[in-house]
Formats: structure tokens, sequence, C-alpha cells
């Protein structure tokens, strides 16, 4: 049965490649998923201001571009969409910051149309397919099987800056909650259990996992760090839910994991800190449980440069699945 966001997924991306040129078709599509080798470029991934593959913005005219959209928002929430649409927009912000002067080898480098779209395989309801949306402190990547969305993960969302200003003294805060819930959470915890939910009085400078393509076996994944859900009181057990919340409502509500995390799954899921747990000083936050690696970082730039990624070890990029789908159809 094909649910309705690979529906939604599929219409769009088959829409947006039909009013492409067989030039731009050439640089947007690319080879089916697969669970070998073949499929190493749909499973590369960066949150960098690098080339991520695929048709840029700059590379579409604007019915094009809005097409892309489409298909952008067809795999995210209203909230996720508003999240990743101020993300772009961000780099115009972060241009005026370091005095419109960095370059990245181009000749813009903070650049709201260096932002890149494919789509891998056939989008339709059978098979495999895919696609990826990724730039500066963006990397959205899906795979769709047999009409339905089973991967969502690697997600990645960054703000640089994370806390900008606003007319009328407001504040520009795209990933506030993100980072304010796991604050409220290490600062609310009994002296007892905070000493074991903070690791380190320093924070890491960046996200531990980087942009691996696999961390499945990985000695952070293996070993799960920190207090465990099981062991918070009731009102703090919330404040870690709805921290998941903040990353499983970036997708569409029908392909999100958050309504399978009852008390029992809520029990095996652990929450580590590190760094000072003070507003605006350099911090990072890991949160892990079974199928799932969350990481959290605000370290750079004065600790105004924020990374958030959501991972799925077992099944980044749906390995997992596509696995158990080539030992059944082939």
């Amino acid at each position: 049965m094909v649910d309705d966001v690979a529906a939604r997924m599929a219409e769009a991306a088959r829409a947006w490649l039909g009013q492409l040129t067989d030039d731009q078709r050439a640089v947007a599509r690319g080879r089916g998923p697969s669970a070998g080798e073949p499929d190493d470029e749909r499973r590369r991934w960066f949150y960098t201001p690098t080339d991520h593959g695929g048709l840029t913005f700059h590379q579409q005219r604007p019915a094009q571009q809005q097409a892309a959209m489409r298909l952008v928002a067809a795999g995210l929430s209203r909230a996720g969409f508003v999240t990743v649409a101020t993300t772009i927009g961000l780099e115009n912000v972060l241009d005026h910051t370091e005095g419109f002067v960095s370059g990245f080898g181009g000749e813009r480098g903070r650049d709201p149309g260096r932002y890149y779209l494919r789509v891998f395989g056939e989008p339709g309801p059978s098979g495999a397919w895919g696609w990826r949306f990724g730039g500066h402190h963006v990397s959205l990547n899906n795979l769709v099987v047999d009409g339905r969305v089973v991967a969502t993960t690697p997600s990645f969302l960054g703000a640089d800056p994370a806390v900008s200003e606003l007319l009328g003294g407001a504040v520009n805060r795209p990933l506030a909650r993100v980072e304010d819930l796991a604050r409220d959470l290490v600062r609310s915890l009994a002296p007892g259990l905070a000493r074991r939910a903070i690791l380190s009085s320093t924070a890491p400078s960046d996200v531990v996992t980087g942009n691996r393509s696999s961390i499945a076996g990985d000695d952070l994944v293996a070993r799960p760090a920190g207090i465990a859900g099981a062991d918070l009181p009731a009102d703090r057990r919330d404040l870690l839910r709805a921290l998941l919340g903040t990353y499983f409502g970036r997708v569409p509500e029908a392909v999100s994991p958050m309504a399978a995390y009852d008390d029992a799954a809520l029990d095996a899921v652990h929450f580590a800190w590190a760094g000072p747990t003070g507003p605006g000083e350099p911090h990072y936050y890991r949160v892990q449980g079974p199928n799932l690696l969350i990481e959290w970082d605000n370290t750079q730039r004065g600790a105004n440069h924020a990374h958030s990624v959501w991972r799925d070890p077992a099944n980044d990029f749906g390995q997992d699945v596509l696995g158990r789908h080539r030992r059944d159809h082939h």
C-alpha cells in the first residue's frame, strides 16, 4: 500500500524532473538505490558549503526552483519546512556577518542559491527510489521502497548565526527549542543525576560522528552514555520526550517515529551533555537509544553556530531496508 507521504514525494519528484531540460536532468538524476557499492553516491552527504551533488537553485529557472521546493516540502512537516527555508535564508545574514568576503572557491561562498537536489532512481509506487536535498547546514535524505517512506535519515539542520537580532528587540533563533529543551533538562536534574548526565566540562568542537555515511558499529553508538530515561523523574521524562519531538517533528507526522516512543521505549533512551550549562556558553548534547542517535553542538563562533543531526545507525539511507528488500525480491 502506497502511503500518502510517499505518493506526494513521487508526484513532486516527477513534476520537478519533467520541467527540466535534458542537460539539467542529467545532473539532477542519480543511480537508483542499491544495497551495494553502486549506492555510494546516494550515501554521500555534507553539511558544509561544498558540492553536495545534484542540481542547484542557480541552475534552475524560478518555476523549476518552485517545483524543487515542492519536493523538499513533501518530506517535511510545516515547521520543518519553515526551519529549512529559514536556514537557507541565513546564508545572507552570515554573508553580512563576514563582511561579504567569503568565497569557498566560487563567486559567492555564503550563497542561498547553492543548495542541491538529486533524485535517485524512478519515482513511483513500486521498487526503490530516493532523493537528497542539501547545502550549507541542510541535509535531507529520503528513501521510498514499494510506495512507503522507509528512511528519512541522516537529517541535519544547522544555524549560523544561531541567534540574530530582529527589529523591536526580537531575535531569530531557528533551533531555539532544540537547544533550550536540552538545557532545561540538564539544569533541572538533581545533583546526582546531573553528574551522570554531564560527561565533560568541555564540549567537542562539532558533532562527533561528522558526516560519515555509516555509523553502525561505532563505539559511540555501541555504548550509550549519560543518563537513561528510565532513571528520570516523570516531569524530566516529559522534557526528554519533547526534545525528541524537535527532531522527529521535522518530517510529516505520518512517517515520524514519535508515536513509537511510549514509556517503555523512552526508558532505553540516554541523554548526555558536555560543556557548561549556562545560556550562551559552548555546549554539546547527545540522545541515543535503539535505532537512534541525535547530536547537537553549539560551540563555534562564540557559541552562536549550531549543528544538529538525527540518525538511525542501523538504517541511515534505508540500508537495512534495502538489504531485506534485495533478499526478498532478488
